[in-house]
Parts: C-alpha cells; structure tokens; sequence
C-alpha cells in the first residue's frame, strides 16, 4: 500500500482480525458471547444504573429497580492474542455489558472490563452457572461465538488526517479505476478486531484519560462481518469458477455462522479504549451505528 501511497507512510497499524463463528466455545476457550471462566467467589457484575431502559418495552419505564445481569461478550487469552496490553500478572481480558440502553453512557451498553490470570482463576472453584438477565435488548444479547485472531496490518479510514484525505481523494480513484479495488476496501478493516484503528461509522470519537494523554484502542466489537472481499478468509469462499469476479464470496454454508448476530442498533459497534500508562489502566467505550 505505502508503495502506491509513499504518503502513509508511519500510519499502519497492527491488528488481530477476530473472525467471530458460531459455535461452543468453553470457558479455557477465547470467545465472543461464550463462558466465562469466573472465580465462583465472586460475585457476578449486576448493572443497577436508575435510568437503563429496553426500546419498545411495555410497559415503557425504565427497567428495574431490581439489578439486572451483565452478559458475556469478550473473553480472550494471551496464548491467542498476545498484543493485548495485559497488565502484570494477567493473561485473560474478559468483557461484560448490560445491554439495556444507557442515556449517560452514550445511549448504549454499559461495558465492565476485567484483567485475570487464568492459572489462579483455574485453580480455584469456577462458577459453573452463571446468571442471565431478566431483561434484556436483544439488538445488544450476543451469541456464543468462537474466535480466529488473524493478524495483518491496516490503515486509517475515518482517522485518516483531514488534509491528508484531500491530498489523496483523487489518487484513491485512480488507484480503484487500476486495480478494481478502493483504499477504504483493502486497506482498512470494519470487523471486530484487536488494535489497529476503531471501526467507526461515524466521526472518530477518541476518548482522553485523566491523565490527560488519548487513550489508545483495545478492540472493537461490531456488527458487520465480512463474508466477501479483500478481508474475507479464503478457507471459507466459495469454489472459484471460469467467470469468477474479483470480490471473493462466502460459501453460502458459512454465511450463517458468520458474526455474533448483534445488530447493535443499526450496524453499530462498541470501541473500548485504554490508557496502558496509568498503573490502574483506565477504560473508557464509544458507541456509534
């Protein structure tokens, strides 16, 4: 890409690629929405924010006052994802949420992020049944998902600098008129994924630490998946054939496994951000579809 665009040069990113399937994940498993291996003495998150509301709900008052179960979304181990920033003495990143909506909080989900070891969760006793919630948006309820971290490096889409973005407009078309691809399709990533660039749809939001440094990306988790194209695995496309297109297809077997089956309001995503500086590590969300 940099040989096409000497101009982005210094703005590639690594990045795992998570490639979330349908499946039955455990809890030694890496997962989006599958179990979590929790220490059994501890209690399970219950998310009791006064104003969580559900849309359409009847009848329309906020949800409550009982507290109302986290769900399980990420959960991801060292062994499969080495670039997370895990702090000293951990090797499991495991995300929950409460998937009502949240006015305060970006009129989403409200995200709990917990660093552990997996050898002194596993020595112990692991909570064997873990608790649903009473209500719940169903757009925000994942399903069990197992994970591929895939690594590549991508470039900025929406964070691309503003005069660099009109510096280059006319050489993106020129480049997709030669090669029958666009920058924005084979460049950079819009998936759940570890580090590299948010996958906003709209305007970068980038939170700021208390600190006072920007906080960095630690992954997002959206609704879109690809199932063809440049990011596309190529153990899942469909056989090629003599009048093949250029744009790799999924085997119509495998579109239904593909993603975690969130639409997260309208093709939406969660971006999760920390500051490694801080010794607490600090973490902050993002929400936009």
């Amino acid at each position: 890409m940099e040989s096409l665009i000497p101009e982005l040069a210094g703005l590639a990113r690594e990045t795992a690629l998570l490639y979330p399937r349908s499946g039955e994940p455990g809890v030694r498993d890496s997962s989006i929405g599958g179990p979590l291996l929790w220490p059994a003495g501890e209690p399970w998150p219950l998310c009791a924010e006064p104003g969580h509301w559900k849309p359409l709900r009847t009848p329309t008052e906020v949800v409550g006052p009982e507290p109302v179960a986290m769900v399980p979304v990420v959960q991801l181990y060292a062994r499969d994802v080495p670039e997370l920033p895990f702090p000293m003495g951990t090797d499991m990143l495991q995300v929950v949420w409460c998937t009502l909506i949240h006015d305060d909080h970006g009129d989403a989900v409200l995200p709990k992020l917990y660093w552990r070891s997996e050898q002194t969760v596993a020595a112990g006793a692991v909570l064997s049944c873990q608790p649903e919630p009473y209500e719940y948006e169903e757009e925000f309820m994942p399903r069990p998902c197992t994970v591929t971290p895939t690594r590549t490096v991508e470039y900025p889409n929406a964070d691309l600098p503003g005069d660099l973005t009109l510096k280059l407009s006319r050489r993106f078309e020129e480049i997709e008129a030669e090669t029958g691809f666009s920058y924005y399709e084979t460049a950079t990533t819009l998936q759940s994924k570890v580090g590299g660039y948010p996958s906003w749809v709209q305007e970068p939001q980038w939170p700021d630490c208390r600190c006072g440094r920007r906080m960095e990306h630690l992954l997002s988790i959206t609704a879109t998946e690809p199932v063809d194209g440049r990011w596309f695995p190529r153990d899942e496309q469909e056989p090629e054939t003599p009048d093949s297109s250029r744009c790799t297809t999924a085997d119509h077997a495998v579109v239904d496994t593909i993603g975690h089956g969130m639409d997260m309001g309208d093709l939406g995503g969660i971006y999760l951000f920390v500051c490694p500086e801080c010794p607490d590590m600090p973490y902050a969300h993002r929400y936009d579809c």
